[in-house]
């Protein structure tokens, strides 16, 4: 598994086949580092690793480890023979309802998956572990925006799994001086989200339904609202968190737009940009759906001089001609 680098950078992202580690590992092999991704395809995707091939030198700085972050003898193995200059922890079940029907399973990834890869980088003396948290340990306290001083109020089990595992790095960095920063994601969009998921996000089953001519549906009245962000904006936190200075350690960090979008207005918004004159359906609120939230980013912009290049609309154009190109729409 080691590589020669010539002196750059060997990077490690769990969940690299993912949708949020997939973009990163090709922004960290457009920057000419290498990558190793580990991955055990339980969400993840060959295809969205298909640019390795695509794109001239890319393989040779690549490695591909197909394995699961609960083999601890895997990550032992692994962080032996290659010192990582950086961590990067997506690997996750990002279910709230898988984590709701399957608890022990999602604790033994989410949870107990984080902990053993605290353990390995501490242990090998990597450098630092960028965690991928979620806003969802927020819960539905209803003050905004949301700040990072607030009380955590997990209101479910892959919630209360996330903040669990911020707490381990902060233990791991106040006791073992382990290099962390965690990340609380608000909700990301973009290239290679899967709209056929059970557990798809807004975005993409809006787009993708949109581009078959079906009119998708939503919950509630549509004024509910959500901080979204662009995923290419989500690389660029990673990356400035990987480099932060010693004292952004141990510390946590909202990754977000820091606006307010209801999904009436980015139904509209979608609609305009395909264009399409379909009108959603709407149907009963859900259970436990949080009615609002966005983020406060200051702490971010001070801390690791993060704050979002994209807007949503242009996030939204760059997007629906990704679906249009991989989603075969006879219409593009």
């Amino acid at each position: 598994m080691t590589q020669e680098t010539n002196g750059l950078k060997h990077y490690l992202i769990t969940g690299g086949a993912g949708f949020i580690g997939s973009n990163l590992c090709l922004e960290l092999l457009s920057q000419g580092h290498a990558v190793t991704v580990l991955d055990n395809f339980f969400s993840g995707k060959r295809e969205n690793l298909a640019f390795v091939q695509d794109h001239e030198g890319f393989s040779e700085r690549f490695t591909l480890v197909e394995g699961d972050i609960r083999d601890l003898e895997l990550l032992t193995r692994l962080f032996g023979e290659t010192h990582f200059d950086a961590v990067f922890h997506m690997a996750a079940i990002g279910s709230v309802p898988l984590s709701v029907e399957k608890p022990l399973f999602t604790h033994e990834v989410n949870a107990t998956g984080t902990l053993n890869i605290l353990e390995s980088a501490r242990k090998h003396q990597s450098g630092t572990v960028v965690f991928s948290g979620s806003c969802a340990v927020y819960g539905d306290e209803p003050t905004l925006p949301k700040q990072e001083s607030m009380a955590a109020v997990p209101i479910s089990p892959y919630a209360s799994q996330k903040y669990l595992g911020e707490l381990y790095a902060r233990n791991y960095h106040d006791l073992f001086q382990l290099p962390v920063v965690c990340l609380r994601y608000f909700n990301v969009f973009g290239q290679h989200q899967d709209p056929a998921s059970l557990y798809a996000a807004v975005i993409p089953i809006f787009i993708s339904r949109l581009l078959r001519g079906e009119a998708p549906s939503i919950f509630g009245d549509g004024e509910q609202s959500r901080d979204f962000i662009y995923v290419k904006d989500v690389v660029r936190a990673n990356i400035l968190a990987s480099q932060a200075d010693s004292s952004q350690h141990g510390k946590v960090f909202n990754i977000g737009g820091g606006k307010q979008t209801s999904l009436n207005e980015l139904y509209r918004s979608i609609q305009e940009l395909l264009p399409s004159e379909l009108s959603a359906c709407y149907e009963a609120e859900r259970a436990g759906d949080i009615r609002y939230s966005y983020a406060d980013v200051s702490l971010a912009q001070k801390g690791l001089g993060f704050s979002a290049d994209y807007s949503v609309q242009q996030g939204l154009a760059d997007s629906i001609a990704w679906y249009r190109a991989h989603l075969g729409n006879p219409s593009s």
